[in-house]
């Protein structure tokens, strides 16, 4: 797996924290100094928090669960979804709807009436309602997709919940905190680290600083996925193998039969 240097987090301007004044008594730990009223974050920290949240994301992709990422905020929306798209782990950059996990049931209902709205489409009865009504079911479909459509795959409860910014993702963290799902997120200077799981210190504000801690997380989860598909491919290759021992073991019954006949004549 590959390790997240200080100089590439030195580089991205992982280390620039928030204003003195802003900051949370609880990210002290993580902090390193205070240059011109400015906290910098110990990135010695920040790397080995990094390598211990990756090594854990890689065990849950590997183990075949579901991690959910939610980065709602401008700077980090484009990044999000560009990087874990092809992952295909779900995740949320649009408005973060109140109680996307603790009422998942209903959520699951609102992606099930998406699905109908395209089976009505493909199979024609769209075709079969008025001007109106497939104009209605057209801005449903819409705003279904808008909210759930990047969790659309998500049949059950994430495995994990992955934070770029703990302040402005605070429902998404109270939610998995109370259905005891492991949290992940990148933590800033003015944020309170204590209700996550594994706290990433970073400055969740630039744009390059979100991009490399997504790109090694993103590393770590693509590694667990393809250990969990080389596995797969073992132990089908191991099953098949065990399939054409009784067939070679038939072969040389028939042979050694053949043989014995031929003897007697």
């Amino acid at each position: 797996m590959a390790r997240a240097t200080f100089e590439e987090l030195l580089e991205a301007g992982v280390h620039f924290g928030h204003l003195k004044r802003k900051w949370n008594p609880y990210m002290a730990p993580y902090i390193f100094s205070e240059k011109r009223g400015i906290h910098i974050i110990d990135l010695n920290k920040t790397v080995a928090q990094l390598d211990q949240a990756c090594a854990a994301l890689k065990q849950i992709a590997k183990s075949g669960k579901k991690i959910l990422f939610v980065a709602t905020k401008k700077q980090a929306k484009d990044i999000v979804e560009t990087r874990i798209k092809p992952t295909r782990m779900p995740f949320v950059t649009e408005r973060w709807s109140g109680g996307m996990l603790t009422n998942f049931g209903t959520v699951r209902k609102a992606i099930r009436k998406m699905t109908s709205i395209d089976k009505m489409g493909e199979d024609g009865t769209l075709k079969t309602l008025s001007k109106r009504e497939r104009l209605q079911l057209s801005r449903t479909r819409a705003k279904l997709e808008k909210n759930y459509g990047t969790i659309a795959d998500m049949t059950r409860m994430p495995a994990a919940v992955f934070v770029v910014d703990v302040l402005k993702e605070t429902i998404a963290v109270r939610e998995a905190n109370k259905l005891n799902i492991p949290t992940f997120a990148m933590v800033d200077t003015n944020s309170d680290p204590r209700n996550i799981d594994f706290v990433i210190p970073a400055n969740d504000d630039a744009t390059k600083s979100i991009a490399i801690i997504i790109d090694k997380v993103v590393a770590a989860i693509t590694e667990g996925l393809d250990e969990r598909k080389a596995t797969k491919e073992k132990t089908k290759a191991a099953k098949d193998a065990k399939v054409e021992e009784p067939k070679a073991e038939e072969v040389k019954a028939v042979e050694a039969k053949a043989e014995v006949k031929t003897e007697e004549k």
